[in-house]
């Protein structure tokens, strides 16, 4: 946040110490991981007039969301220029305070490319930086018809409200009320294989799973699968993204194990599936598909999931390289039953996953 502040100096808004001051204040009390209180509390806080808006909006857009901004000179700073640059630490070099300073470096090039790149093959501080963006990732809830009907200024007419309505007013109808079905989010659950196979890929798979859960805590179920299954729901509703997988590592007994799909998807059905848990659910299966048991179990099992979620949704981290083909023995059996076959390789990957699950 300091680099923020840094960054809208030199986009010419006088972001002060005390305004910086009362801008952290203000996100010590709400959620530091939303980007709406963010932006808000930075707003409120950090801009002196109506000629800042325009330019905490660009510095905002440039800074988090990798935008470079359109205009080429912020107004009444002709000494301003901007300039795209992409620094994957932005915000914590040694940055002039000045602010006269000559340039506005924004992270729209660095953040682009590392948004598309294949999360096994980065470097450390490349994963730090992708952490941080993937607690902005907000994954949006697919939704469903309710059963119940409320009250509406759309929709049919309720009958039983416009008669009683009307006897209160001697019996003449003066308006027709109506009413119509709420929307309501659909359970989505998330089997994340935590195989050796998948290691490169368990920790932004799980990552994803708690920006989920965050979005989502009532209605979002998380179990990993390897040679045994695993329900770590309750690990990923801690608050910090560090701490939770911290704790969902140490409920994990076959981290880095074998894969026995079959099996733990009987498992999963059997305990949770059949008895409510997979009943009208989008089910996000991830995992590379190497099946060290038999694949004709993993094929019934897929199949009966099938009939009871709403859909089925495959991430397979390897879809994403170029010349891919599902040729292993548990892909070949298990996509007959697959809605939808996506790749999980890379942020930009993840966020199509959301809107993929939110379509269905």
């Amino acid at each position: 946040m300091l680099g923020f502040a840094r960054t809208l100096r030199h986009a010419g808004v006088a972001a002060s110490p005390d305004r910086v001051e009362a801008m952290l204040a203000a996100l010590g009390s709400l959620d530091v991981l939303d980007p709406g209180a963010v932006y808000w509390a930075g707003r409120l806080t950090l801009c002196g007039g109506p000629d800042d808006l325009d330019r905490y909006d660009a510095a905002f857009a440039a800074y988090f969301a990798g935008e470079r901004p359109r205009g080429a000179r912020p107004s009444g700073r002709p000494d301003v220029q901007l300039a795209a640059s992409a620094p994957l630490d932005s915000g914590r070099g040694d940055g002039n305070d000045d602010p006269e300073a000559p340039q506005l470096a924004v992270q729209a090039g660095g953040d682009e490319v590392l948004r598309h790149r294949d999360v096994a093959q980065l470097s450390p501080a490349e994963r730090e930086h992708l952490r941080r963006l993937f607690a902005l990732l907000v994954p949006a809830a697919p939704m469903r018809p309710a059963r119940r009907r409320q009250a509406s200024p759309l929709g049919a007419v309720h009958p039983a409200r416009t008669v009683r309505r009307a006897l209160r007013s001697g019996g003449e109808v003066t308006r027709l009320l109506r009413h119509r079905r709420q929307a309501r989010p659909r359970r989505v659950v998330l089997l994340i294989d935590v195989s050796g196979s998948m290691a490169p890929y368990a920790d932004a798979l799980l990552r994803f799973a708690h920006a989920a859960v965050r979005a989502r805590p009532v209605t979002t179920e998380v179990f990993t699968i390897g040679t045994r299954l695993t329900r770590v729901t309750r690990e990923m509703r801690l608050r910090d993204p560090d701490r939770a997988l911290a704790a969902s590592g140490s409920a994990i007994p076959d981290w880095s194990g074998g894969t026995r799909l079959g099996e733990v998807l009987k498992a999963f059905l059997d305990r949770w599936g059949q008895r409510g848990t997979a009943r009208g659910a989008v089910i996000v299966l991830c995992s590379d598909g190497w099946e060290r048991g038999g694949t004709e179990l993993l094929a019934e099992q897929m199949v009966r999931l099938r009939r009871l979620a709403h859909a089925v949704v495959w991430v397979n981290p390897h879809k994403g390289r170029a010349g891919y083909e599902p040729l292993t023995g548990g892909m070949q059996a298990a996509l007959p039953s697959v809605d939808h076959f996506v790749s999980g390789h890379s942020l930009a990957a993840f966020e199509e996953l959301t809107g993929v699950i939110q379509r269905v």
